[in-house]
């Protein structure tokens, strides 16, 4: 992956400042640990980037995070329904199972993807000082 560095895909997945990709912006690496899944840092310690523009940044992160559940779910009915011929009910069954496990890291997909909407590598926020 590190061959990607200095990309967007680089920092949306592996969670990284979008501005110097440095370091994780979430407190914990793991999503799976549901008490702090969404739980950010304030600022990159490297190159002092604010995660949080302002307030409620992240409720944005809502209308990317569908089309990324789209995108799990019909991964999923094309491995189920097309490729291994389970009834329409198993498949269902499998999408909704799945759906839930896969919860925490379309969150934080999400979120590394709506912030990279607006951040860029070794650019802070069009030329603005970091506050």
């Amino acid at each position: 992956m590190k061959f990607l560095k200095g990309t967007k895909i680089y920092s949306i997945f592996t969670g990284t400042c979008p501005v110097c990709q440095s370091e994780s912006m979430y407190t914990t690496t793991n999503p799976y640990k549901i008490s702090s899944t969404l739980k950010m840092k304030e600022r990159c310690s490297h190159c002092h980037t604010k995660y949080k523009i302002e307030p409620s940044f992240f409720y944005g992160a809502m209308y990317v995070s569908y089309p990324v559940g789209l995108i799990f779910a019909g991964f999923a009915f094309f491995l189920c329904y097309l490729i291994f011929g389970l009834s329409l009910m198993a498949t269902y069954a499998i999408i909704v199972v799945e759906m839930v496990l896969v919860l925490p890291i379309v969150l934080r997909l999400s979120r590394n993807i709506w912030i990279n909407f607006f951040m860029h590598y070794g650019h802070p926020l069009k030329g603005k000082q970091r506050t």
